[in-house]
């Protein structure tokens, strides 16, 4: 029996007019906009479908984005199709859109503590302070080895693994000076001690998120959570946080406050959905098409639908008939 996963994309796949053909189709998208805009007392919509990208692209404006387009897309499989997975994912911010398709948390509620989310991982920390850079090339150890060793002979504040996205394929995230100084002197055999391509990309990001400098937001996001009462998990929740399947209320609560300033363990959670939970075919569930990229470098042989448009989702119809649906 080979399982479905719903994945929810992370900031970073947002873009203008993204959930607009959903909204023209479905009443149930429609409905989800309308209760988001609800539940932030904001035009959603607007937000998303007529924004520039420069608004949008505002952590505390991407986020809610992000999550309404996300929950709409999967209301619309659910309801729609009948299209019901086994597990779910979600990248970062994506994480609350897996809790809310579990019922865990009802989507009100998650929309206004993304909002909170977004606005506080934007204020931890001052503008240039911090940053973000994607390293190509080495491992998870080898990652460790180079950002101890930024750490030891900067002089200036930490840096460390933020993102686990693929194989070869690792952020790291912290002291924006910190990063710079990698960046000018960073030698393959003197802080490896041996000869490896290591390709390094700064980030276009406001923030460095998923590292200690986010423990301000995390701090918020613990004081909201703690007058928020979660329920178990409907269906199992593969956490950032551990990359393992979490059901209990308690425990998906507590990985979901400390994900803030914790790494994503994304490269990590897809294998764990293949080796030990059978999962092998996945749903990209709301914008952009950045996880099927990530899924296919860390599981080639695995299956990725996006829903992109009317013609995905009709790609998506046909295997479910195909399945029996």
């Amino acid at each position: 029996m080979k399982n479905w996963a719903f994945v929810f994309p992370g900031q970073g796949s947002q873009s203008v007019g993204m959930g607009r053909f959903l909204y023209n189709e479905f009443d149930i998208a429609k409905k989800t906009f309308e209760e988001a805009s609800e539940a932030l007392s904001m035009d959603v919509k607007k937000l998303c479908f007529e924004s520039t990208e420069q608004e949008l692209q505002l952590t505390a404006n991407t986020q809610p984005a992000l999550l309404t387009v996300s929950t709409a897309t999967a209301r619309v499989l659910k309801n729609q199709f009948g299209f019901a997975p086994q597990f779910t994912a979600g990248h970062s911010i994506g994480e609350y859109a897996s809790l809310v398709l579990a019922e865990v948390m009802p989507f009100s509620t998650a929309m206004k503590a993304v909002r909170l989310r977004g606005e506080s991982m934007q204020a931890a920390s001052p503008a240039g302070t911090g940053s973000m850079m994607a390293l190509m090339g080495p491992t998870e150890s080898q990652v460790d080895k180079i950002c101890q060793w930024a750490n030891s002979n900067s002089g200036f504040g930490p840096i460390q693994a933020a993102n686990f996205n693929s194989p070869g394929q690792i952020v790291i995230s912290g002291d924006a000076k910190t990063l710079q100084y990698l960046k000018d002197n960073f030698e393959s055999e003197k802080v490896l001690g041996e000869t490896q391509r290591v390709k390094m990309i700064p980030l276009n990001v406001s923030a460095p998120f998923h590292s200690e400098m986010m423990k301000p937001a995390e701090e918020k996001m613990q004081n909201f959570f703690s007058h928020v009462e979660f329920q178990d998990a409907k269906i199992p929740v593969v956490q950032n946080l551990t990359a393992f399947a979490e059901t209990k209320a308690e425990i998906l609560k507590s990985n979901l406050i400390k994900q803030v300033s914790g790494s994503v363990r994304w490269m990590q959670s897809i294998e764990n959905l293949k080796t030990k939970y059978a999962c092998t075919q996945f749903v990209e569930c709301g914008h952009g098409a950045v996880l099927k990229g990530l899924i296919k470098k860390t599981d080639p042989e695995s299956q990725v639908l996006t829903t992109q448009s009317m013609e995905d989702l009709t790609i998506i119809e046909s295997h479910l008939k195909a399945m029996g649906h």
